[in-house]
């Protein structure tokens, strides 16, 4: 029996999930997941790692299907809820999946594809009676597809084992203590690995409870932290940020009684993109909790964290995880001390392979093994490291400097019209590239002022040369800014 659900079971009549009113336990998840399983494996003994897509409501039923896809023996592939139908066909096709499990809401979305491909639709909702013997599944297989976001090409199918989730999730209820007394509210996207491990295998794995709810709505996440039962909260910076402002349109007594029952909160963690310092400073006003940062992606899950007790450092992600070595090395993969480099990362939590694409998981690992993260990186006195932005993405090349898109963007956020900011380099014969800053606003920005108020907080070669103010920008499932598309703006 995998880990998972062997710890599962010593949990019998506790609640696991909850929905609304309804609650469901330990038991009951187990017994529904091999109901399913049974279904799955249609007269076969083992699905042998078989790949099953499943496009599935967060709740119950979600983790039901993805237990009952490991408890055959198959291989779990979650499809983004609000996927296009193209990209549904992508993966279906790229991972070659013959089964598919959806909710019944999603059928429309899907039949006529998977008629054309002939891919079995089953619902999710459906109540299965027959039980089979269901197959001993080792931990080394194959466990999940989780695709990349595909900012740059085609999205990749990242190949994460049994091993690699059980390594990844018990080293994350380690560093912050996780137990069965804590009851969880789930409102990540559950195609992430953050939703999938950090909230989901965690509470599942300490015997926790995870709630959920079908859309994120900053109100009814407060209406239901007002019951007093949610003690942990994992978010990204863009939700914090609606949360914040959400709690600014509530009158004083409101505000304190919210304040309350944040203080009563044991945990509340940020990660998948960059928290500004603004938005860490002002939860921390609002909740009595500085949150926790953390560093992972879906091809190592977490990789590096701040402390649960100890200093959390503003703009860090602190410590290499137990289990987990880190380093930082150059263009040449040779490593560096005292200077930024590019964060390499080794341990029983890194990926397998990317699906059927040997070449580009070769040239994503060194020579002696360490997976090449392409995230730049420099580490304090401390050890605590700070990330600098992405290789490709964040660190721009301007006229022989490197350059932290990151950092610009958090002093143009300081500014008292910019509500938010997102910097990219554009392709400028003379310099190599120029720095290009996106702003949304709350009001009118008078280019001058602003160039004058960053000449003040900037080095000269560090001031954007273009200024765009814009609604909203190109934003992924995780609330990560899409830079290339960002870019296009621009022109």
């Amino acid at each position: 029996m995998l880990t998972l659900f062997h710890q599962a079971s010593h949990h019998g009549d506790k609640v696991a999930i909850r929905e609304g009113d309804k609650t469901f336990t330990y038991a009951e998840l187990l017994q529904e997941s091999k109901l399913l399983a049974s279904t799955l494996l249609n007269g076969k003994t083992d699905l042998a790692e078989a790949r099953v897509a499943f496009l599935v409501a967060p709740g119950f039923n979600y983790v039901k299907t993805q237990w009952a896809i490991w408890q055959a023996g198959g291989v779990a592939v979650p499809i983004f809820l609000q996927a296009p139908v193209a990209s549904v066909q992508y993966v279906l096709e790229d991972t070659a999946a013959k089964i598919i499990v959806v909710s019944s809401e999603y059928i429309p979305t899907v039949a006529t594809l998977c008629k054309q491909l002939g891919v079995q639709i089953i619902t999710a909702e459906d109540k299965h009676t027959r039980l089979v013997a269901l197959p001993v599944v080792d931990a080394s297989r194959k466990a999940v597809i989780l695709y990349t976001s595909g900012t740059t090409s085609l999205p990749k199918g990242v190949v994460t084992t049994h091993h690699n989730i059980e390594a990844q999730i018990s080293t994350l209820v380690k560093a912050w203590a996780w137990s069965s007394d804590d009851h969880t509210l789930c409102v990540l996207p559950l195609h992430h690995v953050h939703g999938i491990i950090n909230v989901i295998g965690c509470s599942m794995w300490a015997g926790a409870c995870c709630e959920f709810i079908p859309n994120f709505s900053a109100t009814e996440v407060f209406k239901i932290f007002s019951r007093g039962q949610v003690n942990v909260f994992m978010a990204v910076p863009t939700i914090y940020f609606k949360l914040i402002t959400c709690w600014e349109t509530m009158n004083a007594d409101e505000q304190q009684q919210t304040k309350g029952t944040l203080f009563a909160f044991r945990l509340m963690v940020c990660g998948s993109a960059a928290l500004p310092v603004s938005v860490l400073q002002k939860w921390q006003t609002i909740s009595g909790h500085r949150l926790l940062e953390r560093y992972g992606m879906t091809e190592i899950g977490m990789g590096l964290s701040n402390p649960y007790h100890g200093e959390r450092k503003a703009g860090c992600v602190g410590l290499p995880l137990e289990g987990v070595q880190v380093r930082l090395c150059d263009d040449d993969n040779n490593p560096v001390h005292g200077e930024p480099g590019e964060i390499q990362v080794k341990g029983d939590n890194v990926f397998r392979e990317y699906w059927q694409r040997p070449e580009e998981t070769a040239a994503s690992f060194t020579t002696d093994g360490w997976f090449r993260t392409g995230d730049v990186a420099e580490v304090d006195t401390d050890g605590y490291y700070k990330i600098l932005g992405r290789k490709s993405q964040d660190i721009i090349k301007s006229g022989g400097y490197k350059i932290s898109a990151l950092e610009i963007e958090e002093v143009l956020r300081q500014h008292p019209l910019v509500k938010d900011a997102s910097v990219v380099g554009l392709p400028d014969d003379e310099w190599g590239e120029i720095i290009a800053a996106a702003l949304v606003a709350d009001g009118a920005i008078d280019e001058s002022a602003l160039s004058n108020w960053l000449r003040e907080r900037l080095s000269k070669y560090k001031l954007p040369r273009k200024l765009l103010v814009v609604s909203d920008f190109p934003r992924n499932a995780m609330g990560k800014v899409v830079k290339n598309d960002l870019k296009n703006l621009f022109a």
